[in-house]
C-alpha cells in the first residue's frame, strides 16, 4: 500500500486521538508539518493519507490500529481510579498515564514470577489491615515494617534527606518503589502532576508504589506515605489529591489519615504546637520539623482542631500564589544514575540484572522492562551498586 494513498477514516476517531493526547490543533499541525486547516479537514471528512495517519498516531501516542476503528475505543485504566479531581481536570486518562500504568504492571508481574520461582515468602503486611478501623494502628505498623521511629523525619536535616531515607527503607522492606516524572525514559513525554500524583499496585510478593516526581518535592513525601498505606490495607488505586477538601472515597480518606499520622504523629504535633503557634509562620515551622509541605502541615493542624476552618481556608487561598505552588521540579540535570536509581527502582533493577546474568531473561526484554539501551544497561550493576 502506497503511503501517499488517500483513505477515509472515521472523523470522530481522528478527533478523539488528538483530544485524548491533550494536544491542541495548532501544536499537532506543527508536529506533523501541515497547516492547522488540514488537521481540521481530517477531523471533518476523515480523508487522510496513510503516511499522515501514521504521523498522527505517532504524535498522539495512539496505537495506529485504533485510527482504523469505526468509533473511538473507550480507554480503561487498569487500576481503580480513586482520584479526587478538580472540575477543570478531565477524568479521561491520558496516553502517558495509561502507558505508565501498563509498564508498572508488567514490571510487577515479572517480579512476582521471579520471586515465586525463588521461593520467596509473601510480605505479611500487604493487606494486613483490610477492615480500615484504626489509622493509628496502620501508621504504627508502617513505621515498624519500614524500621522507622515515630520522629524519624525530624532528625534529618532536609526534605530531600527525609524523602531519600523513606524510599530507601521502603525498598529494603520489599516494596518496588518508582519515582519518575516521565513516561519510561522518554524525557519529551512528561507526566502531568495535575492528572495524578501516584498509584499503588497491591501484590503479596511484589507490591509497587509509584510517585509522580513531576510534583513538588515536598508533596512527594505525602504521596509516598499515602501509597504505602494502600498496600497495608490491600487496595490498589490511582491517587489525585484535592487538598481543598477530603476525598469522597472511603479508602482514600483512610489512607490520607494514615499517611498524615505516619508523617506527623498526633502526639508529637500536639506537643510541638505551643512552640509552633508562637512563630511567625507556624505551618512552615511544622513543615520543617516533619519534612512535609506547608499545606500538609496546615491540613494536619485543622484535622486535630488546632486551627479553625476559617484560618485554614485563609491560608489555603494565600498559598495558591506562593513558591510551593509555582515551583516545579525538573527532570534535567543532576546525575543520570541518581535519577535512574528511582526511575527503575533499586530492588527491581537488581533483580533484572541478576536474571540477565543468569540467562533467565533476554537482554531485549531487560531493555524493555527498564527503559535502558544496551550500553547503558551494561553499566546498571556498577552504577546502582548491584551485587551479581
Amino acid at each position: 500500500m502506497s503511503r501517499r494513498l488517500l483513505i477515509t477514516l472515521e472523523p470522530n476517531v481522528l478527533r478523539w486521538a488528538r483530544e485524548r493526547s491533550r494536544i491542541d490543533l495548532e501544536r499537532l499541525a506543527k508536529k506533523i508539518d501541515v497547516k492547522p486547516e488540514r488537521v481540521l479537514e481530517w477531523e471533518h471528512s476523515g480523508r487522510i493519507s496513510v503516511a499522515q495517519a501514521d504521523k498522527l498516531a505517532h504524535h498522539t501516542h495512539t496505537p495506529v490500529g485504533f485510527l482504523y476503528l469505526p468509533e473511538p475505543p473507550e480507554d480503561q485504566l487498569p487500576i481503580p481510579d480513586l482520584r479526587s479531581r478538580r472540575k477543570d481536570v478531565t477524568a479521561n486518562p491520558s496516553p502517558d498515564l495509561l502507558e505508565t500504568a501498563y509498564l508498572m504492571q508488567r514490571r510487577q508481574a515479572w517480579m512476582h514470577d521471579e520471586l515465586l520461582e525463588e521461593g520467596s515468602d509473601p510480605l505479611d503486611f500487604v493487606g494486613a489491615f483490610k477492615d480500615k478501623s484504626d489509622h493509628f494502628q496502620v501508621a504504627n505498623a508502617m513505621r515498624a515494617s519500614l524500621q522507622l521511629e515515630e520522629n524519624w523525619a525530624s532528625r534529618l536535616p532536609t526534605w530531600s534527606d527525609a524523602l531519600s531515607h523513606l524510599r530507601e527503607q521502603a525498598d529494603l522492606a520489599g516494596l518496588l518503589v518508582v519515582f519518575t516524572g516521565i513516561v519510561g525514559n522518554n524525557t519529551s513525554r512528561k507526566l502531568d502532576k495535575d492528572e495524578f500524583q501516584g498509584f499503588a499496585l497491591v501484590d503479596d510478593l511484589a507490591p509497587l508504589v509509584f510517585v509522580n516526581s513531576a510534583d513538588y518535592q515536598v508533596a512527594q513525601m505525602f504521596t509516598l506515605a499515602h501509597e504505602i498505606a494502600h498496600l497495608f490495607v490491600g487496595e490498589s488505586g490511582l491517587t489525585g489529591f484535592n487538598y481543598h477538601q477530603p476525598p469522597d472515597n472511603a479508602t482514600e480518606q483512610f489512607c490520607d489519615r494514615t499517611a498524615a499520622e505516619f508523617l506527623v504523629s498526633e502526639d508529637e504535633l500536639r506537643a510541638y504546637w505551643p512552640t509552633a503557634r508562637n512563630m511567625e509562620d507556624p505551618y512552615q515551622a511544622i513543615a520543617r520539623r516533619f519534612k512535609v509541605s506547608n499545606l500538609v502541615s496546615a491540613r494536619r493542624a485543622l484535622d486535630l482542631d488546632l486551627v479553625s476552618l476559617e484560618a485554614f481556608l485563609e491560608f489555603y487561598e494565600e498559598s495558591r500564589a506562593t513558591t510551593w505552588l509555582r515551583k516545579r521540579p525538573t527532570n534535567s540535570g543532576g546525575n543520570f544514575w541518581n535519577t535512574q536509581r528511582w526511575r527503575i527502582g533499586p530492588r527491581f533493577g537488581a533483580a533484572v540484572a541478576r536474571a540477565v546474568k543468569d540467562g533467565r531473561l533476554l537482554y531485549q526484554e531487560a531493555y524493555s522492562l527498564t527503559g535502558l539501551k544496551r550500553d547503558t544497561f551494561e553499566k546498571l550493576p556498577e552504577q546502582m551498586g548491584v551485587t551479581l
